[in-house]
């Protein structure tokens, strides 16, 4: 006898049911990331001969999951508890469902099973786990979870898992994105609606990871993939290779999009006449110019933005000695996100001493193919007519 699904929860394929959970008053991701529009946690059911739930949710929704659980069964218990990925997000209500449901058995990596205790210290999971690997295969009944290895992408435990009968792919947090179901749908039909917060969300969760990502995608290159079910943001069943063809991109560390990203953080508007000027610059030989003052651009957006574009002008103050912090503090997340493969050209501004170039080629040396283009151009105070040749030669190279 199989589950009685309610008609109000969403059917991901035939026999797979979501019973996730949106956060509607949650604000920084992470404690760092802003999601106006909430954000999910998906967990999904399959129902079959053996009953398997597919991760749990943050404890913040814990209750309503626990709601949903219970509704799906109609006096059922579940089987197994697949554990894809252990972040608190997905894995807070793990000692919670083994509590309400004792015969169930947690299938997860091994080193998902060693952190166990990392996040439920004094709790007894002997008896109540087993490792799956590379490869593995768990029978349902017609369906079944192959589990696919993905380290890093963006945890060491994380194993995604294919169920060739549905051709759902179960991706963890990859293919994720911010944003509440509820709000953003829960299924992603507009590949543009899903790649602006879904670009948000990769740079700034698995951007370090492009290599792991590289990996995973050659793996599930193998598979008859017909949907992909993440554990953050809608599931994707219409043109994948729209998906895919992203990741791929993103992941190389390539551009997506044409184009300059000027960037530029001036404190008294010295240094933005010039990153201005400079853009216009740029736009009448006919390519298209972003602008983008990262004192006043919220770190993740600048993040996203700075990974789109293959050619990037840097425009700075010099303050203190040193690099202005708010032209510092993005460098430093884009190294700390493995940013690379890019071409730079530096606008430095410093009334007596400038210091910024210098300061921004030490942050851009210890990255990956990052070419700066030569000239380096120096300011003193307000742009004057004798520093525009320079800017034109800045141009002419960011361009070449």
């Amino acid at each position: 006898m199989q589950v009685k699904i309610r008609t109000d929860m969403r059917l991901v394929a035939e026999d797979i049911l979501y019973i996730g959970t949106d956060d509607l008053d949650l604000d920084l991701f992470e404690s760092q990331y802003p999601v106006p529009e909430g954000m999910s946690y998906n967990s999904y059911l399959i129902d079959d001969e053996k009953i398997a739930v597919l991760d749990t949710v943050d404890a913040r929704r814990g209750t309503e999951w626990l709601a949903n659980l219970e509704a799906a069964f109609s006096g059922r218990t579940p089987d197994y508890l697949v554990v894809h990925h252990m972040e608190p997000d997905h894995s807070s209500m793990i000692s919670a469902f083994l509590d309400k449901y004792p015969s169930a058995t947690v299938l997860a990596s091994a080193k998902a099973i060693q952190m166990l205790e990392l996040f439920f210290p004094g709790k007894d999971f002997s008896g109540r786990t087993k490792a799956v690997a590379e490869g593995e295969t768990v029978t349902l009944g017609k369906h079944a979870l192959t589990f696919i290895a993905a380290p890093m992408v963006h945890w060491p435990e994380v194993v995604t898992s294919f169920d060739p009968a549905s051709g759902t792919l179960f991706s963890a947090d990859a293919f994720g994105k911010f944003g509440a179901l509820s709000k953003c749908g829960y299924f992603g039909e507009d590949e543009d609606d899903w790649a602006c917060e879904a670009r948000r969300y990769y740079f700034n969760i698995c951007g370090k990871y492009g290599v792991p990502v590289q990996t995973l995608l050659k793996k599930i290159s193998a598979l008859d993939v017909k949907a992909i079910a993440p554990l953050h943001g809608p599931v994707l069943r219409k043109d994948l290779g729209k998906y895919l063809g992203l990741y791929d991109i993103w992941s190389r560390y390539g551009a997506e999009k044409e184009g300059v990203l000027v960037a530029y953080a001036s404190i008294h508007g010295c240094t933005a006449e010039a990153a201005l000027a400079i853009g216009d610059m740029i736009r009448s030989r006919g390519v298209k110019v972003m602008m983008m003052d990262v004192t006043r651009m919220e770190a993740s957006e600048a993040v996203e933005d700075a990974f789109s574009y293959g050619k990037v002008i840097l425009a700075a103050s010099t303050y203190d000695g040193g690099l202005f912090p708010p032209m510092a503090n993005f460098l430093h997340h884009l190294r700390d996100k493995a940013w690379q493969n890019r071409k730079v050209g530096l606008i430095e501004n410093g009334s007596w001493a400038p210091a910024a170039a210098r300061m921004m080629k030490e942050l851009l040396s210890t990255l990956k193919a990052t070419d700066v283009s030569e000239p380096v151009v120096t300011l003193r105070g307000r742009l004057k007519d004798s520093d525009r040749p320079a800017l034109e030669a800045l141009a002419d190279a960011i361009l070449k």
